[in-house]
């Protein structure tokens, strides 16, 4: 139903929660290379648990490989200096919602890339930089999810 992309992650934990959070909601998880850290890495198939079989999850080369394959219709660039707040957006089915990497967010490039639909911010206090990125991905998911009444997603055609 909804797909994450997370843009050159470097933490195999929130990539391995992120794993485990589209199975258990359905959505699509797509990496950007360069990733941080290989499938192999202990951290990251701790935090995904036993949940890695029960998820879609696709590695793209680079982002333009991405979009080929995604052909989205609309992306959310999610930043702490976005200009929208995420829960001012009526979310759609195939919707992306993007996250760049921890240690910097999202380049100025992909921010302004001809894909992005929006920019997009979760509130937080003042003077504080960042939430982590796996929470903020299944903030988003979820108010994308619930704006949709928690459906499952629809059965692929076989």
């Amino acid at each position: 139903m909804f797909r994450i992309l997370f843009y050159t992650p470097e933490i195999p934990g929130n990539t391995g929660n992120a794993i485990r959070l589209a199975a258990v909601t359905g959505a699509e998880l797509h990496l950007v290379e360069p990733l941080g850290f290989d499938f192999e890495d202990s951290k990251l198939r701790r935090a995904g648990l036993d949940y890695h079989d029960l998820a879609v999850v696709t590695v793209h080369k680079d982002l333009e490989s991405a979009w080929a394959a995604l052909a989205p219709e609309r992306v959310f660039a999610f930043t702490s200096e976005g200009e929208t707040l995420y829960t001012d957006i009526a979310y759609h089915p195939g919707d992306v919602l993007m996250f760049g990497p921890e240690s910097v967010g999202l380049p100025a490039e992909v921010k302004a890339d001809e894909h992005v639909t929006s920019t997009v911010r979760l509130p937080m206090l003042e003077a504080r930089r960042s939430l982590n990125l796996a929470n903020s991905a299944s903030i988003a998911l979820y108010e994308a999810w619930r704006q949709h009444g928690f459906a499952a997603p629809a059965a692929p055609a076989l």
